[in-house]
């Protein structure tokens, strides 16, 4: 069965961002001049995605309205002649039926998505965590569309990290390798170094069976006090064939300020409308 399903989960406080995040979604933050979660929208379309769900929470009405009409603004830009303008406004939610569903209480991320469960019925259903951005010739999500085509089981994106960073993951245990795609045998939410079954990190991107709905109703609170995706995961895994699947691009953890920063900078480089003026703004730094 294709992938027509998607489903960002941006219902956290995004306290590493705080004082921003009091009163402004860390989903809305913009990275130069287009907020982190429209770049997640705009991968899911590239990639053919026909409806998305966002998961928000109390306080987070500002991603419902930059996804909707803006009639008064779009009117003033349209007898103004600013056409440029009006096309980015109108072009947030281009090519994509947009939901949205309250967590009303913030359980954690397998909570998060178990709220998804009337949205996806029975079809299989991609994941996108919006503190992940990646760039690349290939949608990343529709990398893993592409693998679950192949093999019709969970497909996780992954990559490898180094091991001073495993304990900010879930880390997976690979049973089999075939390339790019490992077979599951295992995953840990967040291990210390010396726990760590490898170096392979699920970044933020998952092509995931309906069958997730039955275990994350059965998925006990575990790190953090939360109901984590991981967890149910690794009890899908022993129910079916789960796979792993190395994604080629370039990720920004952009819910992390130094990832963000560097995001911002790297997109504002690749701009031909800023890349070279702000290319000389840094070249004139005292670094």
């Amino acid at each position: 069965m294709k992938v027509r399903k998607a489903v960002i989960p941006a219902a956290g406080f995004g306290t590493r961002f705080l004082p921003a995040t009091k009163a402004v979604p860390k989903e809305m933050l913009p990275i130069v001049d287009t907020p982190a979660i429209q770049y997640i929208a705009e991968e899911a379309a590239a990639a053919g995605i026909e409806d998305l769900l966002i998961i928000t929470s109390r306080g987070k009405d500002a991603i419902i309205n930059h996804f909707d009409s803006a009639f008064e603004l779009e009117t003033v830009l349209e007898r103004g002649g600013k056409t440029e303008m009006l096309k980015a406004s109108k072009n947030v939610s281009k090519g994509l039926n947009i939901c949205f569903v309250r967590q009303n209480e913030q359980k954690g991320l397998g909570h998060a998505v178990l709220c998804a469960k009337n949205f996806v019925g029975n079809e299989p259903f991609a994941v996108m965590l919006g503190d992940d951005i990646v760039t690349g010739e290939k949608p990343c999500i529709g990398q893993l569309m592409e693998q679950y085509e192949k093999c019709s089981s969970t497909v996780l994106g992954v990559q490898r990290v180094g091991k001073e960073n495993v304990s900010k993951y879930g880390i997976v245990d690979c049973e089999e390798d075939n390339g790019r795609l490992h077979k599951v045998k295992g995953m840990v939410e967040k291990p210390q170094i010396s726990d760590a079954p490898s170096d392979v990190a699920i970044l933020g991107r998952y092509v995931i069976t309906p069958a997730v709905f039955d275990c994350l109703e059965k998925t006990q609170k575990g790190a953090g006090g939360e109901i984590q995706l991981t967890d149910a995961l690794v009890m899908l895994a022993e129910r079916e064939n789960v796979y792993a699947y190395e994604f080629e691009g370039k990720r920004y953890d952009t819910g992390d300020k130094l990832g963000f920063l560097r995001a911002t900078v790297e997109f504002a480089l690749a701009r031909e409308d800023l890349g070279n003026g702000f290319r000389e703004y840094l070249k004139s730094l005292d670094l």
